[in-house]
């Protein structure tokens, strides 16, 4: 008896000490703490909160290193190639986002005095993406909202998902990440990628009477997506499995627009995502060439924080993604 209750009294002091330890920390931590830790988490480096700021990198630098004293454990990895969160910096990100953006929210609410004006929604897409879903979305939207302003950022997959995590969007549509990089994220599937060949109408391979081989398509100019993006992973992993590498000579881009206009006004081939070029293809502006191309090759979805509850305008948008993909 007397053990079990000499690990009670452990227990309960235990508590005590955890109890104070949080109070402490409460009374110490001020919005300032706050705001400096998620300007570091956004810019990736010390210098560059400090100039978004308005404050000398020692002050940030000072900042930090009292908020991880207190909290008693790295927040940040600091390094050559800027500053990284830890795992425990992960998860106080996303309560310091949700804190910092109430006080903002407060903060514009008492300056507008009664004026609901909404905030722009802040979507993140793939270039290969952009083209295919947004100018449908965006029209449709605004329809339904024609106040409410719409900011697009177009980037890789890996710095998409960062200002997720960040708060610097509101969605993004794009893939999923490895498990590690998704932590505090959400995945809803819309679509899975497939990739086509493509050329202008009246290319030489169109005029063949019999299907055209990869053979003869890689003796044209090669239009192809830059290196370390889905669409050239598959395009490299599908040459190699029929035995071919990529040319040398390829023309390697990720704007939709720039290869669309090579493709059209040249003899050029383009591996392309389907929805990319299926505007063009029904225009008769391009034309899908009858050979094989990776299938089925990528899940597309919407990511967005998963601890956040969207708001009416956001909803709006993320709904008309899937109406649209579900319409096509």
């Amino acid at each position: 008896m007397k053990s079990g209750g000499k690990t009670s009294t452990n227990a309960d002091a235990a508590r005590e000490a955890a109890e104070e330890a949080q109070r402490q920390l409460a009374s110490r931590l001020r919005f300032r703490h706050l705001n400096c830790f998620v300007a570091i988490a956004q810019e990736r480096t010390l210098a560059r909160a400090a100039e978004r700021l308005h404050l000398s990198q020692p002050a940030v630098s000072k900042t930090l290193v009292e908020l991880e004293e207190w909290a008693g454990v790295r927040l940040v990895e600091r390094g050559r190639n800027g500053a990284a969160l830890t795992a425990q910096g992960e998860r106080f990100l996303r309560y310091a986002l949700d804190a910092t953006r109430a006080v903002e929210a407060s903060a514009v609410a008492l300056a507008r005095q009664g004026v609901h004006a909404a905030a722009p929604v802040r979507l993140g897409v793939l270039p290969t993406v952009a083209s295919a879903l947004l100018p449908a979305v965006v029209l449709r939207f605004k329809a339904l909202h024609p106040q409410v302003g719409v900011k697009i950022l177009t980037d890789s997959n890996a710095e998409l998902l960062r200002a997720v995590k960040g708060g610097d969007l509101d969605l993004m549509v794009g893939r999923m990440a490895e498990p590690a990089m998704m932590a505090g994220v959400s995945f809803e599937y819309l679509y899975t990628e497939s990739l086509i060949v493509v050329v202008r109408t009246g290319h030489p391979l169109v005029s063949e009477r019999v299907a055209p081989t990869l053979d003869a398509a890689l003796g044209f100019p090669l239009v192809i997506a830059g290196e370390l993006t889905a669409p050239r992973h598959h395009t490299e992993a599908f040459f190699e499995t029929h035995g071919f590498a990529v040319p040398e000579g390829a023309i390697e881009t990720q704007s939709a627009s720039v290869a669309r206009l090579i493709v059209a006004g040249s003899d050029a081939v383009w591996i392309v995502p389907q929805r990319v070029a299926q505007s063009d293809i029904e225009a008769g502006l391009l034309v899908q060439i009858d050979m094989p191309a990776p299938q089925g090759v990528e899940p597309i979805g919407i990511l967005r924080r998963s601890t956040v509850t969207l708001n009416k305008t956001v909803s709006d948008l993320a709904q008309l993604l899937r109406d649209l993909v579900q319409v096509d």
